[in-house]
């Protein structure tokens, strides 16, 4: 297994054609964005710098996935484990999403794109949801690509509390144990309206998913590459897809 992920990350880094079948592309995209920090210390700045310049790369990665006909992008912005981290990179981490949208929503609602966030809203500064519920009033009417923000967002958390309002439910006697499926149970986690990701990639050279859509990503293809988030663009994301085409999803099955 680790041979095959070593081999994953070797593509991700070849130089090699890019071409796209523009009849197979992935439907759901979905992006742990790593390496921010890593990034900027390479280059001896600030942590923040590499946020910074993370927050270019969401615009790159979100123009590129509305070119490229993807139907949901989904990045993962903020996870409920980073609350650990030092309180002003925490802080400034809180002020990126309004940055971004006070920059970058008119033209999202140019192009027709839907801004969504999922996660969980209580512990948010109210800035930060102030400015995610601006973006998504403002789009939820348009119907290209959906731009999905996974904000505060935690997988275990997620099916914790979803197991945790099916059971309600069945002890006040609106479900019986019987009616609960997968499909009700996929339904009702934050992403339920949402196909599953068909493609998950990971910058930073990590190869894990860290409490990330674990549920949802039970078939997704994973892509991995040794770049930095701040350095991830259009050619990345159009390689990744391409190397989606070229596996074959048998979700178990022989062919």
């Amino acid at each position: 297994m680790i041979k095959l992920f070593k081999s994953w990350r070797k593509k991700a880094n070849a130089p090699e054609a890019m071409a796209t079948d523009l009849d197979n592309i992935p439907k759901h995209v979905a992006i742990i964005m790593d390496g921010n920090g890593r990034w900027a210390r390479k280059l001896g700045l600030p942590r923040i710098v590499g946020h910074r310049n993370g927050m270019k790369a969401v615009k790159r990665a979100t123009m590129a996935a509305d070119e490229l006909g993807i139907s949901v992008l989904t990045l993962y912005a903020f996870s409920t484990e980073n609350w650990k981290r030092p309180k002003e990179e925490v802080d400034y981490l809180m002020s990126l999403p309004q940055e971004f949208l006070a920059l970058e929503l008119e033209e999202l609602i140019e192009k027709n794109v839907q801004v969504r966030m999922m996660g969980h809203t209580d512990e948010l500064p109210s800035h930060t949801f102030a400015a995610m519920e601006e973006a998504m009033e403002r789009t939820k009417q348009n119907t290209g690509l959906i731009l999905n923000f996974a904000l505060n967002y935690g997988s275990h958390r997620e099916i914790t509390e979803t197991v945790r309002g099916i059971a309600e439910k069945v002890k006040t006697g609106d479900l019986s144990p019987e009616d609960i499926t997968e499909q009700l149970l996929g339904s009702s986690l934050l992403s339920g309206d949402l196909p599953d990701p068909d493609l998950l990639i990971r910058t930073g050279g990590e190869l894990r998913l860290s409490n990330f859509m674990l549920w949802q990503t039970a078939y997704s293809e994973l892509w991995f590459t040794d770049l930095y988030w701040p350095e991830f663009g259009r050619a990345q994301l159009v390689e990744a897809v391409a190397e989606y085409q070229r596996r074959t999803r048998r979700y178990g099955g022989l062919s």
